[in-house]
């Protein structure tokens, strides 16, 4: 898909701001391009679509010298999304989409049918199209800009710091949203960042670069079991609790396979007599093919009690999960910052397939700092 090969950048003064490049990237594949400032991976970016020229060497997109391509049309072909979103704001939200779509003479038709497309993607409803971008919150601002990167359907999307701008919960849910989003369509990023745990977290493979040159290009699992150098390791931080246990890195390595569940249709005095005989206060509500629906709690039952009769009358539909493949440490940050218990684990198509806690999350800490039981026991009686 998109191929470097011995590519280089030097400024005016012969100082190589990117050195020797080489490096192949395959179509659907999400690779972030992480580094301390200066360390050239935004010039990397840049020469992709010739907002900056090559010094030396070559850039192929689908085996086509970008060289040979007229400069304007390239960018067309590409998606482009920066942190400061850079919507006309003078323009509707539907406008603001289909501005690739109007540069390539779409009709109105077309132009209007894709907006309402993209934007039904991230479940934004039609009448926003007609606002104009100071209506809009940042996070919500942030995926006009990323739908507009996606409107001519480029094959590559660029993408430097796109969340940067944004708060933590904000920018957190737009990761997600995101990267579900790449996996369904299938899209080449090239994702520049700062933040090593939104690579970690984002990133089929991780390019890690400093001084122009690339130290290490792997995916996050081997980044953080085998770092390459001191550098890398520095980069990563040793604070960092999947570093701390290489053996366990994702979600499903420790998830319960068999979380407690009731189904749609079952009666509130059922449900608690599922709880009174399991013992705990929440239930995970799945429909009949398995696919979560929300949960209930005792006190969701208590305060409706004689007011309904069945789970999904009273049942909360808000409820976030993460897959199998989340990175664990990725999924502590998530419960920690939401105070939650647990977080429900699903597949692509939101089929529950397990659970993770707070309490296993709290396991793998103590292990982490303390030692496994038996060495716990031990100090203990020492002292």
């Amino acid at each position: 898909m998109l191929q470097f090969e011995r590519v280089m950048k030097k400024y005016a003064d012969g100082t190589p701001a990117v050195s020797n490049l080489n490096l192949n990237i395959e179509e659907g594949e999400f690779v972030c391009f992480i580094g301390p400032s200066g360390c050239g991976k935004t010039t990397t970016m840049k020469m992709v679509n010739r907002l900056i020229d090559i010094t030396e060497g070559t850039i192929y997109i689908n085996g086509k010298d970008i060289k040979s391509q007229n400069a304007v049309e390239l960018r067309r072909s590409i998606g482009y999304v920066i942190q400061q979103v850079g919507l006309m704001p003078h323009m509707t939200i539907k406008e603001n989409i289909s501005l690739v779509g109007t540069l390539l003479k779409w009709p109105s038709d077309r132009k209007e049918k894709r907006a309402k497309e993209l934007l039904a993607l991230v479940d934004m409803p039609e009448e926003y199209l007609d606002k104009y971008p100071h209506e809009l919150s940042g996070g919500q601002q942030q995926r006009i800009g990323v739908l507009r990167a996606l409107a001519a359907n480029p094959p590559l999307i660029l993408m430097d710091e796109p969340f940067g701008a944004l708060d933590p919960i904000t920018r957190d849910s737009l990761q997600e949203e995101f990267k579900k989003l790449q996996k369904e369509l299938n899209k080449t990023i090239v994702f520049v960042t700062h933040d090593m745990d939104e690579a970690l977290k984002l990133g089929d493979r991780i390019v890690i670069m400093k001084d122009g040159e690339v130290v290490q290009a792997d995916t996050p699992e081997e980044i953080l079991r085998n770092p390459a150098n001191e550098f890398v390791e520095t980069f990563l931080g040793k604070d960092r609790l999947i570093q701390a246990r290489p053996d366990v890195t994702t979600v499903g390595q420790i998830m319960d396979t068999d979380p407690i569940t009731v189904t749609c249709g079952t009666s509130l005095k059922d449900a608690i007599a599922t709880m009174r005989e399991r013992h705990v206060d929440t239930l995970l509500v799945v429909d009949r093919d398995g696919t979560l629906q929300g949960f209930l709690d005792v006190e969701a039952i208590n305060l409706n009690y004689k007011k309904a009769a069945y789970v999904e009358d009273v049942m909360e539909t808000d409820l976030f999960s993460v897959s199998e493949d989340s990175l664990l440490k990725d999924t502590t940050h998530k419960i920690l910052r939401r105070g939650a218990k647990y977080i429900p684990v699903t597949d692509g198509n939101h089929h529950l397939t397990g659970i993770v806690t707070r309490a296993t999350m709290a396991n793998i800490v103590y292990d982490t700092i303390w030692g496994e039981g038996q060495e716990l026991d031990s100090l203990t009686a020492t002292t």
